[in-house]
């Protein structure tokens, strides 16, 4: 059966919004570990515009489960993690301008960069994952570098707004899942995922762990979050 990551950075984002000291991630990260969660994730951005550094360290040091930290390939991050020793870094894109993650990064263009920072993680003991495109060159460029897994960015098939472009979108989610596996590579899925989506990815056993925030989150503001997780995780034992 599939894994839950429960992405907290919007609990974040609404204590930003007021600069106040609530809501707290950390109880958000507990909350949703209690429900049923399987992995926590933040995003450390540069621009700190939700998570704080302070808060990956709080619950690093709090959760049972596993740690996810999202972050870009850069120097400062790169220390970041080596620091507070996540169990798993995403690496992902990261644009100042954009209201979230727009798309995979180009493991091919940075191959040199990116493989020397996966060779720095894992020799701290850090499984290294690699927020990608369903594009299959690229998923070959992962492999070869020496990633752990990837997360095959399925953005494009959550905000498609027709059944042709629903139906490509969904195709080459599932062949980037089938080449990943067969590369031996841990095979992830993430962004935009939905209540509704989720259950889109029925009969998909190669993706092995969905990592989902806004929609999660968004429930847990009408719900609470021990409903919001639980209903998510309720969805993915049914996939």
């Amino acid at each position: 059966m599939a894994e839950l990551a429960v992405n907290v950075d919007h609990v974040a984002t609404l204590r930003q919004a007021r600069g106040t000291k609530y809501p707290e991630p950390v109880q958000a990260a507990l909350a949703a570990e209690t429900a049923g969660a399987d992995a926590i994730v933040v995003h450390l951005r540069e621009d700190r515009r939700h998570i704080q550094e302070r808060d990956v360290r709080l619950i690093s040091q709090t959760i049972k489960t596993r740690l996810i930290l999202e972050m870009a390939a850069t120097s400062e991050m790169l220390g970041i993690a080596l620091d507070i020793k996540p169990d798993t870094v995403t690496l992902v894109p990261e644009k100042r301008e954009e209201l979230t993650t727009e798309g995979g990064l180009d493991v091919i263009t940075h191959m040199q960069h990116i493989r020397q920072v996966v060779i720095t993680l894992k020799n701290a003991g850090i499984k290294v994952c690699i927020f990608i495109d369903p594009d299959l060159d690229q998923i070959k460029t992962a492999h070869k570098i020496n990633a752990d897994s990837i997360e095959i960015h399925t953005g494009a098939f959550c905000d498609a707004t027709t059944a042709y472009d629903r139906e490509r979108e969904y195709t080459r989610i599932v062949d980037a899942a089938k080449i990943g596996a067969r590369l031996n590579l841990g095979v992830h899925a993430g962004h935009g995922i939905c209540y509704h989506s989720i259950k889109a990815f029925k009969g998909l056993p190669e993706i092995t762990e969905y990592s989902i925030g806004h929609a999660i989150i968004s429930k847990a503001v009408m719900t609470g979050m021990d409903t919001a997780v639980r209903d998510m995780v309720q969805l993915i034992q049914n996939l």
